[in-house]
């Protein structure tokens, strides 16, 4: 856990805070007055049908996009303002696909969550145990010299989970992350990620597989463009907020993983 998480968590203050957040694309409307706090060492699991806005909240929560009404704070500050980005790991939906395509090693790639942090263009020695420990807790020292391109999917996705150690990040926001990634690679990256989490990292989640997020995550919010439920798992799946979010017709992708 790093001391930035320590002390806020401490302060009591939330990481992220949504506060009354419409927006759309033109006339088309996306999201509709949603309120959510994020607290600090917390699992967010966000879910919801295709269309639902989710990525948008997410763009929102990061600074990626300014809300047409409301406000959203990141680390207490305007989320559009926010300019420390090595305090957030960020794992996009094409992410380990356009990985396939990267002429680098994976130890390269790790670096890069160095790079705000490193004095005059080099790596001091702090930088580079930072490297080593982030490929360790992520099992993938041994890949270290190994090109991105030639790896699976779901060791692609620890690498970039190691590029957010190295930078030191208080958040990890994950976006569809296992899309054509196996079952087995999917249960190991979700058991990697639980574990993450209990040493106080933040983790946003969008995930269409319900029983992974009622699995491992400490909050749930579902979202159809409007907020239909936020908070406890267990609550979560004892109300109709899915049926009223997808639609009693709609298929929902959700799997034991007891």
């Amino acid at each position: 856990m790093t001391t930035a998480t320590t002390e806020r968590q401490q302060s009591g203050d939330p990481l992220i805070s949504v506060d009354d957040v419409t927006f759309g694309y033109g006339e088309v409307p996306v999201l509709e007055s949603v309120s959510i706090d994020i607290e600090p060492g917390s699992f967010l699991g966000l879910v919801g049908p295709n269309g639902s806005g989710k990525s948008t909240l997410l763009d929102l929560m990061l600074g990626l996009r300014r809300p047409d009404e409301g406000t959203v704070s990141l680390f207490g500050e305007p989320a559009h303002k926010f300019d420390a980005g090595e305090r957030i790991g960020y794992v996009a939906q094409d992410a380990t696909k356009a990985a396939r395509d990267m002429p680098i090693t994976v130890r390269e790639v790790v670096e890069m969550g160095r790079y705000p942090r490193r004095l005059f263009g080099r790596f001091s020695a702090a930088d580079r145990q930072a490297i080593e420990d982030a490929l360790e807790q992520v099992g993938i020292t041994d890949l270290a010299s190994r090109r991105v391109g030639r790896l699976s999917g779901g060791q692609r996705q620890r690498v970039f989970i190691a590029r957010a150690l190295a930078s030191e990040a208080d958040l990890l926001a994950l976006d569809e992350p296992t899309v054509g990634v196996d079952a087995e690679s999917r249960e190991e990256f979700y058991g990697l990620i639980h574990d993450l989490n209990a040493t106080g990292l933040t983790v946003i989640l969008i995930e269409h597989d319900i029983g992974v997020v009622t699995t491992h995550a400490t909050d749930v919010a579902c979202l159809n463009r409007q907020l239909f439920f936020d908070g406890d798992p267990e609550e979560f799946v004892e109300t109709d907020a899915l049926s009223q979010a997808y639609g009693k017709d709609q298929h929902i992708l959700q799997h034991d993983h007891k």
